[in-house]
């Protein structure tokens, strides 16, 4: 391993290498900061952090040209939100319905450009919500209107908050900015694969509130959004916790869970389709096989963190993909039911990653021609019906728990081996055949087989699988327009992860502000709000 690798966070070794990259003297180097930090591991023997850098120094432009370097160019600007207001004056203030990623950045941008948002969230905020769910995991009594997926901060806040995205959206520097600003840790603003931490999250989502509340907008807890009235095809009022709302510009971040008010809105005739997503289970192995398998030799040294892994496979026989999903390093398996009588689970991290286990989804695409019958909410009902069948083999929230082994031969596990099941609602031993359909289950299983060659000990009898994983994505997608708008209510705007644009915090986070920009664009600004 080279020299260099344990001492790299000396800025000084930095700056010589920069110096040297850019042929100038150190001298000539006015200032720079880290912008990507990513870890090249193909070579076990031979680890290495790669960087992406800004550095500001003397005739920059003459030294780019001279250079002629591939990796070497001039700075873009950052993205701020600089879109013109529109002219049409607001008849009523902006309602953000629900406060995760897409809700909470949409508000704080109507917010900082003085729009005065009010914001409606069904959940509590995210101290009485961790009581809440605390609870929960303690006791098995469920709030139906605050648990893992209702909340300040939606799902994520209880899923590790991982900040990874396949988008290439120049908004998404300005998320992570403006999450640094609320108190994340900055390295967000530059590490590969960057995540804050159930623990740090709520701390930042608190914060984002207070911001957007000194700017005059509103946030409202265990407020519901329970109908929406509309004429000639657009947006009237709403109706929360019993009381109309005046209402003609509405974002839905509802997430993707929200299944009465997707009904609710289906009842509507809000143009909804079913989509595609994906189900299975949790496996759990020691955070040490995976840090072997990715580090090799080097898996104790003190600058790597907790290893993380993405796996895909084709079933060629099912025709179906399999993947991992949600990867939650030196992490927990999570209950994170929402209905009575169902069961689901869910993984999550703190932010220093440092539990035992590691846990991932592991799941089977499903999409509409799984689905019984024509309803565009079936994939909903699909999604019910398996976690009903996995909440009545234990008879309770405590999980469906089988070890690898024993899935892999079909019989039901009696004692744990050297992974202990990690799910914070207890467990029993079950057949998890008996709350999947059999194509996920065969699916899973060829793909356990190549996911071992991948990753030696991935396969190892004694990992652990917890039942049921369902809430990958949503199970609809409501229909928009070019304007971001539904297409059959104007003045609604379907937004994020619920609505079917989104798959995870930053891409929520993004949709959020581009529907946010479609009401700028079209009304001028609440200077003053008299009631």
């Amino acid at each position: 391993m080279p020299n260099w690798f344990s001492n790299i966070a000396n800025k000084e070794l930095l700056k010589g290498r920069i110096a040297k990259k850019l042929k100038i003297k150190e001298s000539e180097i006015k200032s720079f900061k880290i912008l990507k930090e990513s870890l090249d591991a193909r070579k076990k023997h031979d680890i290495k952090f790669v960087y992406c850098l800004e550095v500001e120094c003397k005739n920059e432009e003459k030294l780019v040209a001279r250079l002629k370097d591939n990796d070497i160019k001039m700075d873009k600007p950052v993205y701020e939100v600089d879109i013109v207001p529109g002219d049409k004056e607001l008849e009523n203030r902006p309602v953000v319905v629900g406060f995760g990623p897409a809700g909470i950045f949409a508000a704080l941008t109507l917010a900082e450009k003085g729009y005065r948002p009010i914001v409606i969230e069904r959940g509590e905020d995210v101290d009485k919500r961790t009581e809440t769910v605390d609870n929960f995991w303690k006791t098995g009594k469920l709030n139906l209107e605050s648990n893992v997926q209702f909340g300040e901060g939606g799902a994520g806040t209880f899923s590790d908050g991982k900040l990874t995205t396949r988008i290439k959206d120049i908004r998404c520097d300005y998320v992570l900015r403006k999450l640094v600003e609320a108190g994340a840790p900055e390295e967000i603003t530059y590490i590969a694969k960057p995540h804050v931490g159930t623990d740090l999250l709520k701390g930042v989502v608190k914060n984002i509130r207070e911001k957007i509340k000194a700017l005059g907008g509103e946030v409202l807890f265990s407020h519901k959004l329970e109908k929406i009235n509309t004429k000639d095809g657009k947006l009237k009022s709403i109706i929360v916790n019993g009381k109309e709302i005046p209402c003609d510009n509405l974002i839905l971040a509802v997430g993707h869970s929200a299944r009465d008010t997707y009904e609710m809105l289906y009842e509507n005739n809000l143009d909804i389709q079913a989509k595609a997503f994906a189900v299975g289970v949790r496996i759990e192995h020691p955070q040490e096989i995976i840090n072997i398998s990715q580090y090799g030799d080097m898996h104790k040294h003190e600058k790597l963190k907790a290893a993380e892994y993405k796996l895909v496979y084709q079933s060629k026989n099912l025709n179906r993909s399999v993947y991992s999903f949600c990867m939650c390093p030196g992490g927990v398996v999570v209950a994170a039911s929402t209905e009575e009588g169902r069961l689901v689970s869910n993984g999550m991290s703190y932010h220093a990653r440092d539990l035992e286990n590691a846990n991932s989804a592991l799941v089977v695409t499903v999409g509409p021609d799984d689905f019984e019958g024509d309803s565009p909410l079936r994939g909903m009902e699909f999604q019910r019906k398996y976690e009903e069948l996995a909440f009545k083999l234990t008879g309770s929230y405590k999980a469906p728990v089988q070890l690898l082994g024993d899935f892999m031969e079909d019989r039901v596990s009696t004692e744990i081996g050297r992974v202990k099941p990690s799910y914070t609602g207890g467990y029993v031993f079950e057949d998890l055949r008996k709350c999947l359909p059999s194509y996920v289950v065969e699916a899973l299983k060829e793909a356990i087989v190549d996911f071992d060659r991948k990753i030696k000990g991935y396969g190892d009898k004694d990992a652990v699988l917890t039942g049921i994983e369902t809430r990958t994505s949503a199970p609809i997608r409501m229909n928009r327009d070019e304007s971001l708008q539904s297409t059959s209510i104007k003045g609604l705007y379907p937004t994020g992860e619920g609505a079917g644009f989104a798959g995870g915090i930053i891409s929520a986070a993004v949709d959020g502000i581009k529907a946010a920009e479609k009401i700028i664009e079209g009304y001028k600004p609440l200077i003053e709000w008299k009631d």
